[in-house]
């Protein structure tokens, strides 16, 4: 029971998670630290912070009326809206304009890139190069999936 939980533990998979965690949770509060100091101020520049969380509507219902806070909706939403804008202007446009530059540098296009083999292609090479050599079992060589 120990020697599973520690091949559990310490298989890389796992390990990669607990980091994309960590560094979610990093990234997350820049992101949040963003809106909060840059967009926030910028939008209550032109409406009044709360102005939303008032709109709603109430139902008369058999205990009492039932209110309908829209307003904390349409903020939700412009919040992720502002949120999404800002992860693709601060971070994704510029770093995917960085990815290109650093492979124009390397002289790859993106048609030779399309053309280099996968990861898993490249896995596939080695797993058959290694049983033309004897040094892996002689488990049959497995097709690989079909590209999709």
């Amino acid at each position: 029971m120990l020697k599973g939980f520690k091949d559990f533990i310490m298989r890389g998979n796992v390990i990669d998670l607990a980091v994309a965690v960590v560094i979610g949770a990093a990234f997350t509060a820049l992101v949040n630290s963003v809106v909060e100091s840059i967009i926030n101020p910028i939008l209550a520049l032109f409406m009044k912070a709360d102005a939303s969380g008032n709109i709603g509507f109430t139902v008369p219902g058999l205990y009492g009326e039932v209110t309908f806070p829209v307003g904390n909706l349409i903020t939700a939403i412009i919040t992720f809206i502002v949120t999404a804008a800002v992860v693709y202007f601060v971070f994704v446009y510029p770093m995917n304009k960085w990815k290109e530059i650093q492979a124009a540098k390397a002289g790859i296009s993106e048609e030779e890139e399309a053309k280099l083999p996968t990861e898993q292609e490249l896995l596939v090479q080695i797993r058959d190069l290694l049983q033309d050599r004897k040094l892996l079992d002689d488990a049959p060589a497995a097709t690989p999936p079909a590209a999709k």
